[in-house]
């Protein structure tokens, strides 16, 4: 994975896990819906200026942005794993489609 697709997926993370749209997160940065869009399927790259902004509205630091976090060990791996679902405990569609994910990425 190239550098724009892995920083447009962690900006569509950190996004989605602050409950905003695209539309909001991009009104809030001044730039249009469709632009952020292509930034975070990694086609569009993004200027310094718009990074700076992107890093305020998402309330987060240049460091945790650009953090590689796949190469961190397997336990410190599984408890974010159980971090990040327990954020969906009280949405039973979500857990049913991480369950469903899982299940088919381990086959059994």
């Amino acid at each position: 994975m190239g550098i724009k697709k892995g920083l447009g997926l962690k900006i569509k993370r950190m996004r989605t896990k602050l409950s905003l749209t695209q539309e909001e997160l991009a009104e809030k940065i001044d730039i249009s819906q469709r632009t952020l869009a292509g930034i975070e399927i990694g086609e569009n790259f993004l200027t310094a200026e718009t990074l700076d902004k992107i890093i305020e509205a998402l309330n987060t630091t240049p460091e945790e942005l650009f953090k590689v976090s796949h190469f961190k060990e397997n336990e410190k791996l599984l408890d974010e794993i159980i971090e990040e679902i327990k954020t969906f405990e009280n949405d039973k569609k979500k857990l049913e489609n991480i369950y469903k994910y899982i299940k088919f990425v381990v086959k059994e």
